[in-house]
């Protein structure tokens, strides 16, 4: 009897055993199906883009990475333009970047990114509201741009909007040591707010500048010789340092820390991966890996350029030179980065190093005090980078690259010369000698970088 009682019991647990199994198994199957069915739901939601939806996925995560490296570049800026004045005004410096970014993102928010694309318009001047849900059309999906735009809206917009701040922070760079800084604040809002946007929507927006075929791949001119050529009115209306020119000829203001210059300006190099590769729109490989490549290696012939040709003109070499050399390879390459050869990159990237030199020695002889070089860097470079457009590939217009880099540069300009020379009328765009003197970051900021 005992032998049935214990067979009865084993049969029972079997029984529990294997029904507690299969409800396991039902559970994880349908865990399991969770997810795979939610992904079957977007690549249907997709529609005829449903086989490259991961492609979609890919670029989408390119574009936020790409974003976060052109962030990266304000702090390239802050370090670079600090490290190459006098300590002093390391504070001040520190606080302008800080507020050209913060500013700079939220104008763009608030009206500037609509102004940027306006969509249909006349070409020349549409005003933009503030951004609103821009996954309307389908945030998982290609409705925001299809293909060649291949984000979402909000995508879109914050990559857009780390290039926005750059213009002001290239002015902060010319006329650092010397400008009141209640007066550079409301120029950059106003610069990096409404003017900006406003160039930008020329060519990038489908403009008079889209319609003429110009080709700016990633801001020679709209975004770098825009911020130069502004830089070089706010330094004519507020005039050089106190000391820099003097009866017996001029006299040099020393870098006050060079490793960290040097540390902004390979910041700025790494963030140019994303300021180029993320001008791609898209993680298309075969575009990226020419794009990487040629950004590289202009960057490198830059250097190279500016080093030996500041050796045969200055007699040494110069450090500063060098660094420049960098970025003026990377503003070079920048407007055409996507469609020049290997050879041609190298040389648009030396040559862009030769002209530096020359740029930065020519404007201190005229007595235009620039402490960081930033109009010749940014100015000088992203015209020859525009030109260099029709110069090294086919299927481009001289003359058509010639009137967007003119057409930009000059708006920039006259812009902030207009804005400086309103603001210097108004409330003054230059501290006093005493200020100067003690340095701005005692007289406006009543901090110190360095305690000892």
């Amino acid at each position: 009897m005992w032998k049935f009682l214990l067979l009865a019991i084993i049969l029972a647990f079997s029984n529990a055993v294997q029904v507690h199994a299969d409800d396991h198994e039902e559970a994880a199957a349908e865990e399991e199906a969770g997810p795979v069915d939610d992904y079957l739901e977007l690549l249907e939601a997709q529609g005829d883009y449903a086989p490259a939806y991961d492609f979609f996925t890919t670029s989408m995560l390119w574009t936020v990475i790409a974003a976060a490296l052109v962030f990266l570049m304000h702090l390239g800026f802050a370090t670079l333009e600090s490290g190459l004045c006098q300590k002093k005004n390391t504070v001040n410096i520190l606080f302008k970047n800080v507020f050209i970014i913060s500013i700079g993102v939220l104008t763009y928010a608030f009206f500037g990114f609509n102004t940027h694309y306006p969509g249909d318009f006349n070409g020349w001047f549409s005003w933009g509201d503030m951004i609103g849900d821009l996954n309307a059309d389908g945030g998982a999906t290609w409705g925001y741009g299809g293909l060649g735009l291949a984000m979402t809206g909000f995508g879109d917009f914050i990559f857009q909007a780390m290039f926005a701040a750059t213009g002001a922070t290239i002015v902060s760079g010319a006329v650092a040591e010397r400008v009141k800084l209640s007066a550079f604040m409301v120029f950059a809002v106003l610069f990096v707010g409404v003017a900006y946007p406003v160039a930008g929507s020329w060519h990038w927006g489908g403009g008079v500048l889209a319609e003429l075929g110009f080709k700016d791949f990633a801001g020679s001119t709209v975004v770098h010789a825009f911020g130069g050529f502004g830089a070089l009115a706010c330094v004519m209306v507020l005039g050089p340092r106190r000391g820099k020119y003097t009866e017996n000829g001029i006299k040099p203001i020393p870098a006050h820390n060079f490793p960290l210059a040097a540390i902004g300006v390979f910041l700025l190099m790494f963030g140019w991966y994303g300021f180029n590769g993320g001008s791609v729109l898209s993680a298309e490989p075969g575009a990226l890996g020419l794009v990487f490549t040629t950004t590289t290696l202009a960057a490198c012939a830059g250097a190279l350029g500016a080093m030996f040709t500041s050796w045969f003109a200055l007699k040494k070499p110069d450090l500063s030179m060098a660094l420049n050399g960098i970025l003026a390879g990377l503003v070079g390459i920048t407007a055409n980065a996507d469609v020049v050869s290997v050879g041609s990159s190298i040389l648009i990237g030396a040559i862009a190093g030769v002209i530096v030199v020359f740029a930065i020695t020519f404007l201190d002889k005229s007595k235009i005090d620039d402490p960081v070089g930033a109009i010749s860097v940014h100015g000088v470079c992203g015209i020859w980078g525009t030109l260099a457009v029709a110069i090294f590939a086919d299927g481009f217009d001289f003359m058509v690259q010639l009137k967007g880099a003119v057409l930009v540069s000059v708006f920039a300009f006259i812009f902030a010369y207009v804005v400086f020379s309103i603001l210097k009328a108004v409330m003054g765009v230059r501290v006093s000698e005493e200020e100067e003197d003690r340095g701005l970051d005692i007289t406006e900021h009543g901090q110190e970088a360095y305690t000892n």
